[in-house]
This record gives C-alpha cells, sequence and structure tokens, in this order.
C-alpha cells in the first residue's frame, strides 16, 4: 500500500515534532561551536538547500557564515562524512553524497528529516522495512527467548492491558511490545535498529490511534500482540512471524489512514 500525501496540518506538525534531543543519538556532541557546524549543514543537506551532487561552500565561507573557525569546520565535515552525507576530496572540496549513500539510521540525520518535515517519508519506509524485519525478529524469538525476555513480554502485554483508556500511554507500551521482541531475537543488529527507530515508531504508533483508539479498538490490538506472545511463549517461530506480520500489516492500514486524514468507514 502507497501512503497518500493528503495529511492535515495538525498532523503534519506531529510528524514534524519528533525529538531533537541534540546530545543523544549518533555519539557526537553537538554543542559548541563544531556541533553547530554539523546540526546547521546536516540540515541543509537533508532538506536539499545543498542539493545531491554539488559542491558545498568552501571552508572560509563556512567559518564566516557561522562565526567559527575554519578548524570547527573541518572537523564538522569530517563528521558529517562519516555520516555518510559527504565526500570530502583535496584540492577539489566538500560534495553531497547520493541519498542513497547516507546513513539514514543515523539518530541526527532522522532528527534532521522530522525538523525539515520530512518526517512522514521516513514513517513510509519505516513500516515498509517492519514488514521484513519484525516477523524474522518473531520467528527468531520463538526459538532464542529466555525466561526472562518471556516475563518481560508478559509484563508489556499486562500493562498495554491497563493502558487501553489512555492512548499515549498505550503508544509507548507498545513501542515497549515491539523492542522486546527485538531484545529476544538476541541478534545484535536486529536490537540496534529498533534503539534507532523508536521514537518514529512512537509516533507511528500515536498517528494510528488517531484514526480510533476506542477501548474495543485498542483491546482487539493487545489481543494480536499477545497471540504474538503465545506463539513466542510455545516456540512456535511459523505462527509468531504470521501473527507479528498481521500486527504490523493493521498498523500499516491505520497509518495510512491516518496520514491520509481518513476516519474507518462505520459498519
Amino acid at each position: 500500500m502507497i501512503l497518500t500525501d493528503g495529511v492535515d496540518e495538525g498532523r503534519r506538525a506531529r510528524v514534524a515534532s519528533m525529538p531533537t534531543d541534540q546530545d543523544r543519538t549518533s555519539g557526537y556532541s553537538m554543542r559548541g561551536q563544531q556541533g553547530r557546524v554539523i546540526d546547521a549543514v546536516g540540515r541543509e543537506i537533508v532538506s536539499g538547500r545543498f542539493p545531491i551532487g554539488e559542491l558545498i561552500s568552501k571552508e572560509a565561507d563556512l567559518s564566516a557564515t557561522y562565526g567559527v573557525s575554519r578548524t570547527s569546520v573541518r572537523e564538522a565535515m569530517r563528521v558529517l562524512a562519516a555520516k555518510g552525507l559527504v565526500d570530502i576530496r583535496q584540492k577539489v572540496g566538500t560534495r553531497v553524497r547520493q541519498r542513497e549513500q547516507w546513513n539514514v539510521f543515523d539518530g541526527d540525520i532522522l532528527r534532521w528529516h522530522s525538523e525539515e518535515g520530512l518526517g512522514e517519508s521516513i514513517l513510509r519506509d519505516l513500516v515498509e522495512i517492519r514488514q521484513i524485519l519484525e516477523p524474522q525478529a518473531a520467528r527468531l524469538a520463538a526459538g532464542r527467548a529466555q525466561m526472562d525476555d518471556l516475563h518481560r513480554l508478559h509484563q508489556i502485554v499486562e500493562a498495554m492491558t491497563q493502558a487501553i483508556g489512555d492512548p499515549q500511554a498505550y503508544a509507548v507500551t507498545d513501542v515497549d511490545f515491539h523492542m522486546a521482541v527485538y531484545a529476544a531475537s538476541h541478534n545484535v543488529l536486529l536490537r540496534q535498529f529498533g534503539a534507532v527507530v523508536a521514537d518514529y515508531l512512537r509516533l507511528s504508533f500515536e498517528l494510528q490511534q488517531e484514526v480510533d483508539a476506542s477501548e474495543p479498538v485498542l483491546a482487539e490490538d493487545v489481543e494480536r500482540h499477545a497471540d504474538v506472545l503465545r506463539a513466542i511463549d510455545r516456540g512456535e517461530g511459523e505462527r509468531a512471524a504470521e501473527r507479528m506480520l498481521e500486527v504490523v500489516l493493521d498498523g500499516k492500514n491505520a497509518l495510512a489512514r491516518a496520514l491520509g486524514g481518513q476516519r474507518p468507514a462505520s459498519g
């Protein structure tokens, strides 16, 4: 399913309201002179104001623009190169790389997409990659989950049940469930992927619930998640994958309606 572009202003604001804590994410401090250049130029690149394939302003010009030393500019460019945004060539300059070469799972790059009003495109891509990864994570969890993993999942399903009357709290517990499944897969890369996209996952769930967050609908959603847990608990890998795919696809349909400003048809 291709999500529609007809997002009303309220939902655009929600998509653009991702956390902007500049001291987390990719491990680089975003404070000080160097941090200001990283943040400013990174957003310029993501927004397209520094076009793909174009040379970025010279070091001296950036130094003057941002009121920082040329050393700070040079170090900032190295950080942006490590994120895959630019290619630095001696005697040529610093050029913006193609989008497919960007480290899109970098926390700062995700944040810049949100700040530039491009978070919706990330949500579209996120729901597609979840269709691929989450069923496999559930399948692995069915074969690898340990007692503490199962205990954690049972606790979260109970918390989801208790949060049915509070959509925002429910979204938080929903994210916790999916993070716990990633953890129970005992695959380091899957777990890291979950940690990187957790904030976008929460936003996605909150938007989905704007379509219909009634108690009966959320109660059905809890039961679908409980089905995933039961399959994992019994070691039924294929069933766990099938049930997780159903959860993701149900959320995908709700997200499509939310981004399209649609409500479910009565009856």
